[in-house]
């Protein structure tokens, strides 16, 4: 997606749900000079009234919308150039394919799609029309991971062994996909795509080679009807109007967050979709607790654990090798104050409530027969993802040089998927499954 010197490419965003919004401020604050949006498509009109709310109150002009059945006319009619994705995932494949066979790139949220057909979908798109579809991984971005990158491209703990990553949603964050449609498999693939396709894509990137087998293990045990024997289930199926949702920390109150409100409660009436679902009234079709052991291409293993309903946040990377141990530690939250237990994660909020939770991250390069010493890294900070979306937002948006060749293309998109797809898969048959038996990628 190079641009010609002085040319704005012209974006139009498909998908204005609460994700969107970090890429418009993106497109619209941080690179006018390279990037124009110039459109919106969605199935909810309500919900691309508020992003055009937003946008005159940042004092831009509204951009034109379009129902979801008429995004091929908006991609003729508004002359776009690249389309941003940003839809349940279950119809990423839909509106990037047509996108290519239109003859337009794409940028798209992780997960790319879902299951293996939707991705060989893709793949063919790409193959058959020569453009570029483009995975948003932000976490290839943050600062922290570009380093544990270059360290181990350096050889400083020498060829790799191994992987153990642990990765821990507290019960605010971790509790928010179990009532949204994410709480369905076959919207999201569950939390081992939806989710861990950031960390298998980062593991990939880490180790520079390619999932081959995979073995894994999950249930649903602290969510949904199976986890009301804990005690913390209460009677209702949505929090909006519901007495029993009173005091629930496990309940989101759309009603208290402005943006969310005009995103979800006011569009309801459209849709009918409830942004605000019980986390343990049924339905949910995904996982909470689960297990991955994984081989690559260069004979290196991992083991991978993500819980989602811990009492903390953050994650713990330990790679071993032939001349030492590099160890990442990252707290994002310390614990979940009983002041934000009914807030997002992002949420803003102030005063004691603000500075009650702490947060800190160290890498640790331990060699052999040496002491340990911390790896110092700049530009990091708690808020966007480490800083990983400005970073990210620049390259694709802006031209920002990439010399550490973090892009994430189709191709990277569709083996950071296939980890977590031949986990699914072996959640179902508790046997190993060998990724080429799913898909084969060039």
């Amino acid at each position: 997606m190079s641009t010609e010197p002085g040319k704005r490419l012209r974006y139009a965003v498909v998908g204005t749900g609460a994700r969107a919004e970090m890429f418009v401020r993106a497109l619209v604050l941080d690179h006018p000079a390279t990037a124009e949006l110039v459109a919106f498509a969605d199935v909810n009109q309500a919900r691309m009234d508020a992003h055009n709310e937003w946008l005159e109150e940042l004092g831009f002009d509204s951009v034109p919308t379009y129902l979801a059945v008429d995004y091929t006319t908006m991609l003729e009619k508004e002359r776009v150039d690249v389309v941003l994705v940003t839809t349940v995932d279950r119809v990423h494949d839909e509106y990037i394919v047509a996108a290519l066979r239109s003859g337009r790139d794409v940028i798209t949220e992780k997960p790319m799609t879902i299951d293996v057909p939707r991705c060989q979908r893709i793949l063919d798109a790409v193959a058959e029309t020569g453009r570029n579809v483009s995975v948003a991984f932000n976490y290839r971005y943050n600062p922290l991971h570009e380093k544990v990158r270059e360290v181990l491209a350096a050889g400083e703990i020498g060829e790799i062994g191994s992987v153990h990553f642990e990765w821990l949603l507290d019960v605010r964050h971790g509790a928010d996909y179990f009532r949204r449609w994410h709480r369905e498999k076959a919207n999201s693939g569950g939390l081992m795509v939806h989710k861990a396709s950031h960390h298998f894509d980062l593991v990939n990137w880490w180790l520079d080679a390619v999932p081959e087998e995979v073995y894994a293990s999950g249930r649903l045990f602290f969510y949904g009807e199976t986890g009301r024997r804990h005690g913390y289930a209460r009677d209702y199926d949505r929090a909006h109007g519901s007495p029993a949702a009173a005091g629930d920390p496990f309940a989101l109150h759309l009603a208290s967050h402005p943006r969310l409100r005009a995103l979800y409660l006011d569009a309801e009436a459209e849709d009918g979709y409830h942004r605000d679902q019980n986390v343990f009234a049924p339905g949910v079709t995904i996982e909470d607790d689960m297990s991955v052991l994984a081989r690559y291409s260069n004979g290196a293993t991992m083991t991978y654990h993500l819980t989602a309903y811990a009492p903390w946040e953050g994650y713990r990377v330990m790679v071993n090798g032939s001349r030492g141990r590099l160890e990442l530690e990252v707290v994002e939250s310390d614990f979940v104050s009983p002041y934000a237990a009914g807030e997002l994660k992002g949420a803003a909020l102030h005063g004691v409530q603000a500075a009650i939770e702490e947060g800190w991250a160290k890498l640790t390069v331990r060699p052999f027969w040496e002491q340990a010493r911390q790896v110092p890294v700049s530009g990091y900070t708690r808020t966007g993802h480490g800083g990983a979306d400005v970073r990210m937002t620049g390259v694709l948006f802006g031209g920002h040089p990439d010399p550490m060749d973090r892009g994430a293309t189709a191709r990277d998109g569709a083996l950071a998927l296939l980890t977590g797809l031949a986990a699914n898969r072996s959640f179902e048959t508790g046997q190993p499954v060998r990724v080429a038996d799913l898909l084969t990628i060039a």
